[in-house]
């Protein structure tokens, strides 16, 4: 590939100016390149010296009205927002490990030890800025050649590359699985050896790499990475321990772990949303816990949506994820997923519509989207009907809410007005008439009116000894 029109273009073209005015070598290495040559769109360039990168980083800048050079003196790089670019520089380095961190010790170097450092043959590529070889491609560990095998493999010892590293091993399964790529054998064969030194990494850094796993196209392959290397167990175990089939009396139930990961890749078919992949990734982590054989009845797993609702929070305190509104949301559709698929029946009540409705709220479209990727069956005409089956629901549905209007319900009566008419305190008493009348509405025994809204608060109220004020406040 030539690279020569491309380093015509700014910001390259500068960059390639202001090192050679100032004698600084330097070559855009790493990402950029590789995304090049497999024609992937990139805006983000990582530019390595042998020199000062933060002055050439500012030299750059200085080109650009506006543009402002971010510098991080601990790690010895600056950073410069170009229009949409992303420019990093950074200086060569050589880097040496101690065997129980993985932090480096780190000293000025050659590109020939910069690239020793570098985690992957495909990342080692780079292009020359320099006068006398401009726009040369530069491939010291066959990364084209990687490239072509559709190959994630070390330019080094990958049993050091993983040992002084161990964040590595989860980059090389986040590669293969964004670009849909291998693992060569010797470099899989040392991430299952060295997999217990994933411990000296923190469980954020570790997420960081997991939700781009989950957020690439097909993140079954990744999974699967994660499950046969044994990574997998070592910082979600939950997951791991829905593999494997049981069979008693001929009867086997399906294999959790590779539903769960179909379903995870049928997901990624409607959806880029990364928490919604999330809920698909947990839906059935209660499963094992739930799991009874009964003679007459065969495999069951009676309740895993609550448990496993129970379960989020703990699990997103173990993984280091947000405790916030997207945790409540994985939550909630956790808790939710078979509820759609109990409402095809036709004698199906307009009550328990209204309560879905009502449960689900703004969430409604990505529930019924998790539904549908949850249907996982070889069956064609079986996949047919329940797609068919759901239509049937998302069809009731829209009615129901089209005359109550129920799927963000606010109760007209609220807990000031019972606080208003009656004398009693914030606590138990206002929540168990506030849930009465929110009952009746949804059992569409009354409106979402004020008149018989008031009426059932005075009636529920005096249920509980509470009589109406004289002179309301």
């Amino acid at each position: 590939m030539n690279f020569t029109e491309l380093l015509q273009e700014a910001p390259i073209s500068i960059i390639a100016q202001k090192a050679q005015e100032q004698g600084i070598k330097a070559r855009i290495v790493g990402g950029f390149v590789r995304d090049q040559l497999l024609k992937r769109p990139s805006k983000d360039i990582d530019i390595v010296c042998e020199g000062d990168g933060i002055r050439l980083a500012e030299a750059v800048a200085s080109e650009r009205e506006g543009a402002h050079v971010h510098v991080f003196k601990n790690f010895g790089t600056a950073m410069v927002q170009w229009e949409d670019w992303v420019l990093e520089f950074v200086g060569a380095r050589k880097e040496s490990y101690r065997g129980d961190s993985r932090k480096p010790e780190v000293e000025a170097g050659s590109f020939a030890e910069d690239e020793l450092r570098r985690d992957f043959s495909i990342n080692t590529m780079s292009i020359s800025l320099e006068k006398e070889s401009f726009a040369r491609l530069i491939d010291p560990f066959d990364g084209q050649k990687d490239l072509k095998r559709k190959m994630i493999r070390t330019p080094t010892d990958p049993q050091i590359t993983f040992s002084d590293d161990p964040l590595r091993m989860m980059r090389a399964i986040r590669f293969a699985t964004q670009l849909d790529f291998d693992i060569e054998p010797d470099t899989y064969e040392a991430i299952m050896l060295q997999k217990d030194r994933i411990a000296i990494v923190s469980m954020e850094r570790i997420m960081d790499e997991l939700n781009k796993i989950i957020l690439s196209p097909k993140p079954s392959s990744g999974f699967t990475f994660l499950f046969h290397t044994g990574l997998l167990d070592l910082f979600f175990p939950q997951m791991g321990k829905l593999a494997g089939v049981e069979v008693i009396d001929g009867h086997a139930h399906k294999d959790n772990f590779y539903h769960t990961l179909k379903v995870l890749d049928n997901l990624c078919q409607t959806s880029d949303d990364l928490w919604l992949r999330w809920a698909a990734l947990l839906h059935d982590i209660a499963k094992p816990a739930t799991k009874k054989y009964y003679k007459n009845q065969g495999w069951t797993f009676h309740g895993h949506e609550e448990l496993g609702a129970r379960m989020v929070p703990e699990l997103f305190r173990q993984l280091k994820l947000p405790m916030n509104e997207k945790m409540r949301y994985v939550q909630k559709l956790v808790r939710l997923h078979l509820r759609p698929i109990a409402l095809v029946k036709e004698t199906v009540t307009d009550t328990a519509l209204r309560r879905l409705l009502f449960e689900a709220g703004d969430d409604l479209d990505d529930l019924m989207k998790l539904c549908r990727a949850d249907i996982t069956s070889k069956d064609g005409n079986r996949v047919k009907r329940y797609l068919e089956n759901f239509d049937k629901v998302e069809q009731k549905l829209t009615e129901v809410e089209a005359r109550d209007h129920v799927r963000n319900l606010q109760p007209v009566i609220t807990g000031e007005h019972i606080m208003q008419y009656f004398d009693i305190r914030p606590g138990k008493d206002i929540g168990l008439i506030k849930n009465a009348i929110k009952e009746a509405i949804l059992e569409g025994r009354i409106s979402n009116d004020w008149e018989p809204g008031f009426k059932l608060m005075v009636e529920s109220a005096a249920s509980l000894g509470y009589t109406l004020k004289e002179k309301p406040i």
